[in-house]
């Protein structure tokens, strides 16, 4: 298998953004893709990029892909751009906390160092 080498600092930021659960964010995903009659099967749940962090969040930093570590970048940025450096909790509007929540960012849960 073909691994891509990633940036320590580049992990570590992922890591510390992305402050949900694999459990937490598969859960999430679920939620936020049923409707009132229907549930999306679990891997088809939400964006393609929140499937994509759920992927990432159970893969070792050597099994990582060219197209894993430009996700990992988007998230970062993303997550960033929408929040404070410290990424101390932070009370919004609900549906910018879903979308955040949707890239396994939870802005009421504190991130970990």
């Amino acid at each position: 298998m073909a691994h891509t080498a990633v940036d320590e600092d580049l992990w570590n930021e992922f890591h510390r953004v992305v402050n949900m659960s694999s459990r937490e964010l598969s859960e999430w995903l679920r939620v936020r893709s049923a409707d009132d009659e229907t549930e999306e099967l679990p891997d088809q749940a939400g964006t393609a990029t929140g499937q994509h962090v759920l992927s990432i969040l159970g893969k070792r930093k050597t099994d990582l892909n060219p197209d894993d570590v430009r996700v990992m970048r988007n998230v970062v940025e993303r997550v960033h751009a929408e929040r404070r450096d410290d990424l101390e909790p932070t009370q919004g509007e609900a549906h910018w906390r879903h979308r955040l929540m949707s890239l396994g960012h939870d802005p009421l849960k504190p991130a970990e160092d």
